[in-house]
């Protein structure tokens, strides 16, 4: 009755469904192992956000990687800024996806080492791309900033391609290493993303908030994987039964005694 799963349309499409199996099932769990590294960011965010400020000095120092737990925490520090080697890094979003900068400037602490101070957003002007642009003075005198601690950036964490050959005073990703360099001095890893105080004017637009990563859609897509799965093996019997009953039934027709109209006298 079931010889018919020897040829070759049902075997391949057995095998087909034997692949697909293991599949789902994997891609299910990769959805939620999704799921637990989104969740584990968002506890990092909101534990990062939620914790007291305390001086930039005692979670980085020159030569230092910010690592994933120092990442968001909120610190001040106490200097001045420099304004004479401040630059734009190219190519970066505000709120509204409009292309701009991002203005970073040195701060110089008491101890005269330097924090890279990231104040915030400001548009590209639509007529250059390559002038440097005005960028509105921060505070000036001896002040105290509030921000969040970022590592340094790469292209392979960020998508972007540092390229060469930038016009002056513009940059494509924040490296302190890179800015000690062109500086000549002592900088302290990562950089600050400025929260306080507020820029006069508004401008630059300070950074938003890290928002919050949707973990919940990476476990929905992972029962559904797993129910995807659960259904192959479901449909290939459904599908096997119905073309066994197709079978018997075209067979039983086809042993019907065939009537014949009777004989004329």
């Amino acid at each position: 009755m079931y010889r018919f799963l020897l040829s070759r349309q049902w075997v391949i499409t057995t095998l087909v469904a034997l692949l697909l199996i293991p599949t789902m099932i994997w891609l299910g769990f990769w959805q939620l192992h999704r799921h637990d590294e989104r969740a584990a960011r968002n506890r990092l965010v909101e534990d990062a956000l939620a914790a007291d400020p305390v001086p930039v000095e005692r979670l980085t120092s020159p030569g230092h990687t910010v690592t994933r737990a120092e990442r968001y925490r909120t610190v001040t520090a106490k200097g001045r800024f420099d304004t004479d080697d401040e630059v734009v890094v190219r190519r970066r979003t505000n709120g509204n996806d409009r292309i701009g900068y991002h203005v970073l400037t040195p701060f110089v602490l008491d101890d005269g080492s330097v924090l890279l101070v990231n104040r915030g957003w400001i548009p590209a002007d639509p007529d250059s791309q390559t002038a440097f642009p005005e960028i509105p003075a921060p505070p000036r005198g001896e002040t105290t900033v509030t921000g969040r601690l970022m590592p340094d950036e790469t292209s392979a964490a960020s998508g972007i391609r540092d390229l060469d050959d930038l016009p002056d005073r513009q940059i494509m990703l924040i490296d302190s290493a890179r800015e000690a360099d062109r500086l000549g001095a002592r900088v302290l890893g990562g950089y600050v993303v400025q929260t306080a105080p507020d820029p006069e004017g508004g401008t630059p637009e300070q950074l938003g908030d890290p928002g919050r990563e949707n973990a919940a859609l990476n476990m929905a897509y992972a029962v559904q994987w797993w129910l995807f799965a659960a259904g192959v093996p479901t449909g290939w019997v459904i599908l096997v039964r119905r073309e066994a009953r197709d079978r018997a039934a075209a067979t039983a027709d086809a042993r019907e005694p065939t009537e014949t109209a009777p004989a004329a006298v």
